[in-house]
């Protein structure tokens, strides 16, 4: 991956609309005389997803549930509370829009490590890379997998044909790999790219860091029912791998077809490292909403069914995200820049698989060829 510091947006390409988007952004929150960070309705779905998680696995732990049905449901149940801490509370926090107070975005941002990733990771691949470079290839990690071909900017194996099919149960593993690899990797690549002392962190204390978060993730997650819980360990061991499988593919089901779809665009920057337009408008032909209209929905997804906004927005408490997704729809309408979305989550899905089918087979290539 070449550094991040090569690719150039186009600053001359209609700041006009970035400045008036901004603008009006603002003006709602001083119209309406309230916070962009997390209000009351906010506070009360963190505890409700924090219990989520935690409260089955007191119950576990504590004897209050015995049988094996009611194990695994325990486990069920926390695999959506992952979920629901991932998508709505950790999320924000991580992006220093939950609150204004920095003490508790670190707080509640810490919690990915209960879920057995590290936190300082997740900020640079998502935060910095991901949120900066979307869609562009050999920099943004979210579109790089060996194994799948996510861009057509990427080379095509010729088992990527079957990537429609095999992707779900890549997506499943996604936060077990994060526990297990992932982490690891990550500590060697960014120290190497030297994006781990933007964060205040040496190589040796970031990896021990990791290495620490693991060791006590384990022993508190699995060791602790291992210990107490009276189940053959097969069944124990495997509530905690179906726990990760579901917020896993969860996770990926949401977050995928917000960018890999039929309808975004994907990038690559030319010899000088210069892109085709500015950040603003680069991150609305890269990125797609769905469901908006799905009120529980898009309780639960923490809001990022309305990925446009947290895109442009992604210091504003996604709780706003539906307000403001008028004023971003018919700005971008006014300049005319593409304003992608698909009416159901369905939808959004259909599009994400169908363009993994096309990515493998090599229809895409062919279209835009033509």
């Amino acid at each position: 991956m070449s550094s991040a510091a090569t690719i150039k947006f186009n600053m001359k390409d209609r700041p006009e609309f970035v400045r008036e988007l901004r603008s009006k952004v603002n003006q709602y929150f001083k119209d309406n005389n309230i916070s962009k960070h997390a209000n009351l309705n906010m506070k009360l779905k963190t505890a409700f997803m924090i219990g989520l998680y935690f409260i089955p696995f007191i119950l576990m732990v504590t004897g209050v549930f015995q049988s094996a049905g009611m194990i695994w449901l325990m486990w069920l149940l926390m695999g959506f509370g992952m979920s629901g801490i991932g998508l709505s509370i950790m999320h924000d926090a991580n992006h220093g829009s939950y609150s204004k107070n920095q003490k508790v975005n670190n707080a509640l941002g810490y919690l990915i490590n209960f879920l057995g990733a590290y936190h300082v990771n997740w900020k640079i691949q998502h935060n910095v890379l991901h949120h900066t470079f979307t869609n562009i290839d050999g920099h943004d990690g979210d579109i790089e997998n060996p194994i799948m071909r996510f861009s057509p900017t990427q080379p095509r194996k010729s088992f990527f044909r079957f990537q429609a099919f095999y992707a779900p149960f890549l997506y499943s593993l996604m936060t077990i790999y994060w526990f297990v690899s992932k982490d690891f990797e990550r500590v060697v690549r960014y120290h190497k790219q030297d994006l781990l002392t933007a964060q205040g962190l040496t190589f040796s204390k970031a990896l021990w860091q990791v290495v620490f978060n693991k060791v006590w993730y384990i022993l508190l997650t699995l060791g602790l029912p291992l210990l107490v819980v009276d189940l053959p360990w097969y069944q124990l061991i495997g509530g905690f791998l179906m726990m990760h499988f579901v917020c896993g593919l969860f996770l990926a089901l949401i977050f995928q077809p917000a960018h890999v779809i039929e309808e975004t665009n994907f990038f690559i920057a030319d010899e000088q490292g210069n892109l085709e337009n500015n950040w603003a408008i680069h991150q609305l032909r890269t990125t797609a909403n769905f469901a908006n209209k799905s009120v529980l929905f898009s309780w639960f997804v923490g809001g990022l069914n309305f990925q446009i906004e947290h895109h442009l927005f992604p210091t504003i408490c996604h709780i706003h995200y539906k307000k403001i997704s008028k004023i971003v729809k018919a700005t971008a309408e006014e300049y005319n820049i593409p304003y992608y979305q698909h009416k159901t989550f369905l939808n959004a899905v259909v599009s994400h698989f169908s363009m993994l089918n096309s990515l493998g087979t090599g229809s895409y290539d062919k279209k835009i060829a033509a």
